[in-house]
C-alpha cells in the first residue's frame, strides 16, 4: 500500500490547488477528503493555509505606501551617480555610502571602490574646470581660507559667485599666488579690479600676475577690526567702573571704622581712571561708527570728501593713542596704510555716477542725491519726502536715473564676503577624507559651480548655476557633464 507521504510528494501543483479548493469549500469533512485522496490531514491543512494566504493578499485593501510608484533600473553607472550624489549633495562619509548601499540595495561596496569612483569623477571635473573661459569676470574676490592648518587659495566672481580658484597650497606668499593667478589668466581672467584683505602675499602675487589691475581693500575686515577695538575699550571702561564701585563700598565701610582716609588716594585714582576709560571708549566708538556709516558705506559722499573724513578719523585715533597704544596703534596704522585700497570702491562708484549724469544730461549733484536717498529706509517719511523733492527736480527723468543709480550701486562691490560664504559652504565637506587631495577641491569647485541655486536673496539667481550666471549660457546637468545619463521616469499614461 502506498503511504500518504509518497502520494503527497508526487502531486503536481494543479492537484494541490484542487485539494486546497476542496478544503476551503468545506463540503465534506477533512478526514473524508484525506482518506479518498490518500494524503494526510496535516498535508491538507497546510494546502488550505497557503490558499487562504494567497486569497488574503489578493483581496486585502492595499495601502498607499505599498503602491509601486515607479521602477528604477539599477545599473553600475547609476550606482556611480548615487555614490557621487551621496558625497556631494548629502555630505555623506565613505563609510556612510558603504552602509547605505548594503542596507538599502543589498550591494556591498569597499572603501577603495568609493574612493576610486570619486577619483575618476575628480579627474573629469578638473578637465572641465580648466577648459572654462574666465573672460566674463569683471570683479574678482580673493581670500585665503584654511583646511585645518593648510591654506587654500580662493577666488570668486563677485557677480555670479563662480569659483575660479580653489587650490590647496603649501605657502601663501607672492610666488604661490602669482603662479595660480597666472593659470587663471591663461583661461582668460582679466577683471576690472579685485577685492582682497591686506594680505601681503596675495597682493604681491596679483601685482606679479595681473600687472596694474587694482586690488581694492575689503571693508569687512577693517570694520570688524574697528568694532573689536571699540567693544574691547567698552569692556575695559565697564571694568574701571566696577573697580571704582568696589572701592567706594570699601571706603564707606572704612569710614564707619574711622579709617576712611586710607582709601582716599586709591579712590581718587580709580575715579580718574574710570573717567579716562569711559571718555576713550565713547570717542573710539563714535569714530569707528562714523567710519562705518559715513565713509565706508556705499551710499556716501564723493571720494574727495571720504578721504578728508578718513584722515580726520586717523588723526583723532592718533591723538588718543597715548591712552592705550597697544590696542589703538595697530588699528590706526592699518587704516593709515590701507586708505586708498579701502576707498577704491568709492572711485568706481563716482565714475559710474558721473557716467549716469552725462547719459541723462542732469547735474551730477542730483545723481549723488539719488544715491544718498538709498541710505534712508523706504518705510520712513523722510525717504518719501526726499524722493518727492528729487522727483520734482528731475521730472520725467527721475525714474530712469533712480533705476540706473540702484543698478550701479548693486554692481559696486566693497568686500570679499562671497569668499567667506564659500568658506562656510566648504566647511560642510572638509570633514570628509582628504586622500583625494587637490582633486577633491577640484571636484567640489566643479559641483558648486554647476549646481543650480534653489534659493537666493537675488531672484535672478534662482534656478541657475554660477556657471550659467557668469557665461549667460545654459549647460547640461552636472551629472551629465561628468558623462552620466540621468534617470528619468516614464510619463504616466492618462
Amino acid at each position: 500500500m502506498t503511504s500518504s507521504l509518497s502520494v503527497a510528494a508526487s502531486l503536481c501543483h494543479n492537484s494541490r490547488k484542487h485539494l486546497a479548493i476542496q478544503t476551503l469549500a468545506r463540503n465534506e469533512p477533512i478526514s473524508h477528503v484525506a482518506a479518498r485522496e490518500q494524503v494526510s490531514r496535516k498535508f491538507l491543512y497546510h494546502q488550505k493555509q497557503k490558499a487562504e494566504a494567497a486569497l488574503d493578499q489578493a483581496f486585502y485593501p492595499a495601502s498607499e505606501t505599498s503602491d509601486v510608484l515607479f521602477h528604477l533600473p539599477v545599473t553600475e553607472a547609476w550606482l556611480n551617480q548615487l555614490v557621487l550624489c551621496l558625497v556631494l549633495i548629502c555630505h555623506s562619509s565613505y563609510r556612510g555610502v558603504m552602509r547605505l548601499l548594503e542596507d538599502l540595495f543589498d550591494t556591498p561596496i569597499s572603501l577603495g571602490t568609493v574612493h576610486n569612483r570619486l577619483v575618476a569623477a575628480a579627474g573629469h571635473a578638473t578637465w572641465i574646470n580648466a577648459a572654462q573661459d574666465l573672460s566674463p569676470i569683471r570683479v574678482g574676490l580673493h581670500d585665503e581660507i584654511f583646511q585645518g592648518n593648510q591654506p587654500v587659495l580662493a577666488g570668486v566672481d563677485a557677480h555670479s559667485t563662480y569659483c575660479y580658484l580653489l587650490v590647496e597650497a603649501e605657502h601663501r606668499d607672492g610666488d604661490t599666488w602669482g603662479v595660480h593667478l597666472l593659470d587663471a589668466k591663461a583661461q582668460g581672467l582679466n577683471p576690472d579690479y579685485t577685492i582682497a584683505d591686506a594680505a601681503t602675499g596675495l597682493r604681491a602675487g596679483q601685482r606679479a600676475a595681473l600687472g596694474g589691475i587694482p586690488c581694492h581693500g575689503d571693508v569687512f575686515h577693517i570694520q570688524r577690526q574697528c568694532e573689536t577695538l571699540a567693544n574691547l575699550l567698552g569692556r575695559l571702561a565697564q571694568g574701571a567702573t566696577s573697580r571704582r564701585q568696589r572701592l567706594e563700598h570699601r571706603m564707606a565701610q572704612a569710614k564707619l571704622a574711622g579709617r576712611g582716609n586710607t582709601l582716599s588716594l586709591a579712590l581718587a585714582k580709580a575715579r580718574q581712571a574710570e573717567a579716562t576709560a569711559l571718555s576713550l571708549a565713547k570717542d573710539v566708538k563714535a569714530l569707528t561708527g562714523w567710519l562705518e556709516r559715513d565713509i565706508l558705506v556705499l551710499a556716501g559722499p564723493c571720494l574727495g570728501d571720504r578721504r578728508e573724513l578718513f584722515d580726520f578719523i586717523v588723526t583723532e585715533l592718533k591723538q588718543r593713542e597715548r591712552l592705550d597704544s597697544a590696542r589703538i596703534r595697530p588699528v590706526r596704522i592699518a587704516l593709515e596704510r590701507q586708505r586708498e585700497n579701502l576707498l577704491g570702491f568709492a572711485r568706481v562708484l563716482d565714475d559710474k555716477l558721473t557716467e549716469i549724469a552725462q547719459r541723462f544730461q542732469v547735474p551730477e549733484y542730483q545723481v549723488r542725491a539719488v544715491c544718498l536717498l538709498q541710505r534712508k529706509p523706504k518705510t520712513s517719511q523722510a525717504y518719501w519726502q526726499r524722493r518727492d523733492h528729487l522727483n520734482r527736480q528731475l521730472a520725467w527723468k527721475f525714474h530712469a536715473v533712480l533705476e540706473a543709480v540702484v543698478n550701479a550701486m548693486d554692481e559696486t562691490h566693497r568686500s570679499s564676503s562671497l569668499v567667506e560664504n564659500l568658506n562656510g559652504r566648504l566647511r560642510n565637506y572638509f570633514f570628509l577624507r582628504r586622500e583625494l587631495g587637490q582633486g577633491y577641491l577640484d571636484l567640489l569647485r566643479f559641483f558648486l559651480n554647476h549646481r543650480t541655486f534653489a534659493r537666493s536673496e537675488r531672484p535672478e539667481r534662482i534656478g541657475k548655476s554660477p556657471t550659467e550666471l557668469m557665461t549667460g549660457k545654459g549647460h547640461p546637468h552636472w551629472l551629465e557633464l561628468l558623462g552620466f545619463e540621468r534617470f528619468r521616469r516614464s510619463p504616466v499614461p492618462a
